[in-house]
């Protein structure tokens, strides 16, 4: 099988540049040419000799996943800020961030502390479905800071939010420490209705 790279309806985004979407879209496309690329060599070496290419196989192996979450978490990214910007503050999923953070706006304020953290990375929004420590019984949210998107994920949880803070997601439009000003305007062109489409299919 072939991945292809998706084509994203974006409106204009505020505080986003034309640029910089464009180069961050470069990026994104080529984690999908190298999770293809990954996967024909595979093949390739494991015809040829699987034995003796068994240590060239093993490595590229360990690789997919790396080009795989590239592609996969960019997709996320993207996906939030198509359509018309929406959300209901009587959403399932505002219910649920209330109940674990206290309020819709806390919930914000919660994600941007995170995002505050030193390093680079991703902010990532889970849904927990199972209802151990949930007060209601019915899961619980989970924001939390992955550094490499192969690494630190939290394992069978659904992504609902993907915040993108690598450096080539706002170098173009931001310097380093300016990195607030671009979480300030990724929140403000999030189409919260995607984020709530992907907890209600969460549950």
């Amino acid at each position: 099988m072939t991945y292809t790279a998706k084509t994203f309806n974006l409106p204009a985004l505020q505080g986003l540049s034309e640029k910089q979407i464009k180069v961050h879209l470069g990026l994104y496309e080529g984690y999908v040419k190298h999770v293809n690329l990954v996967m024909e060599k595979i093949k390739a070496l494991t015809e040829a000799d699987a034995e003796g290419n068994a240590y060239l196989i093993a490595e590229l192996r360990r690789r997919f996943a790396f080009e795989f979450d590239g592609m996969r978490m960019h997709e996320y990214y993207f996906e939030q800020f198509e359509g018309e910007k929406g959300g209901s503050p009587e959403s399932a999923l505002a219910k649920a961030a209330a109940e674990k953070y206290g309020s819709g706006e806390d919930f914000i304020k919660h994600i941007k502390e995170v995002a505050g953290s030193r390093g680079i990375g991703w902010v990532v929004v889970y849904y927990d479905p199972r209802p151990e420590g949930a007060p209601s019984g019915r899961g619980t949210l989970h924001t939390v800071f992955v550094n490499d998107h192969e690494l630190g994920q939290l394992a069978g949880l659904p992504v609902l939010l993907a915040l993108d803070l690598w450096e080539h997601a706002f170098m173009v439009d931001y310097v380093p420490a300016e990195k607030k000003n671009y979480v300030d305007a990724f929140l403000a062109n999030l189409n919260w209705s995607v984020v709530e489409k992907r907890f209600d299919l969460s549950r």
